[in-house]
C-alpha cells in the first residue's frame, strides 16, 4: 500500500500522509500531546525542525493526518524498525493523537488500521509503539484491538548530556 494515498476512514474521517505544510499543525498537536502527557517543558521542537525532521532529505519519518470535514483533528509519526530475531522490518508508532473534542469519533483506531495496513503491506513482523504506565484511555483502547503489552521488556532512554558524555568517552 502506498502511505501516500488518501484513505476515507468512515464517520466523515480521511487519513492521508502529512506534507511540509503540514508541519505547524503537526507542532500545535505536539505541544497538545505533551500537555496531555505533563511534559510540556520537554518540547524543543519548532515548526522548522519538525518541517526538516519529517520531510527533509534525511528524514526516516513519515506522518499520517486524520481530517474530519476537512479538519485535521489528530496524527500518527512512524517509521520503519528492525527485527534480528524476524529478520523482518516493524513499523513503529511514535506519536499518535486525537484533539479532545475527537475522541471517540473512531479517528484514533482509524489512525492504527491505517498504520496496521501499512505494516502489513510493507511484509512488516510488528506493529509497536509504547504507552505511559498511567494512560488508561488509551491502554484500554489497545487492549480492545487486541494489542499485547510486552511488560517483560524495560524501556530505556538516553538524551542530552548523558548522551553527549558517554559519546565522549
Amino acid at each position: 500500500m502506498d502511505a501516500r494515498v488518501d484513505e476515507k476512514a468512515g464517520g466523515g474521517l480521511l487519513i492521508r500522509e502529512a506534507e511540509r505544510a503540514d508541519a505547524a499543525t503537526i507542532l500545535r498537536f505536539v505541544r497538545e500531546l505533551a500537555i496531555y502527557e505533563k511534559a510540556e517543558h520537554e518540547v524543543a521542537a519548532t515548526e522548522e525542525t519538525v518541517a526538516e525532521s519529517l520531510f527533509g532529505p534525511a528524514s526516516v519519518t513519515r506522518a499520517l493526518i486524520c481530517e474530519r470535514d476537512g479538519v485535521a483533528i489528530g496524527f500518527a509519526v512512524w517509521f520503519f524498525s528492525y527485527s534480528t530475531w524476524l529478520a523482518k522490518n516493524g513499523l513503529y508508532l511514535e506519536d499518535l493523537y486525537v484533539t479532545p473534542d475527537a475522541r471517540g469519533s473512531g479517528a484514533g483506531k482509524a489512525l492504527m488500521k491505517r498504520l496496521a495496513r501499512i505494516a502489513v503491506e510493507n511484509g512488516c513482523g510488528r506493529f509497536e509503539w509504547s504507552v505511559l504506565d498511567w494512560n488508561e484511555p488509551a491502554i484500554r483502547v489497545y487492549d480492545a484491538i487486541g494489542a499485547e503489552p510486552q511488560a517483560e521488556w524495560l524501556r530505556y532512554r538516553m538524551a542530552g548530556e548523558a548522551l553527549k558524555a558517554f559519546a565522549a568517552e
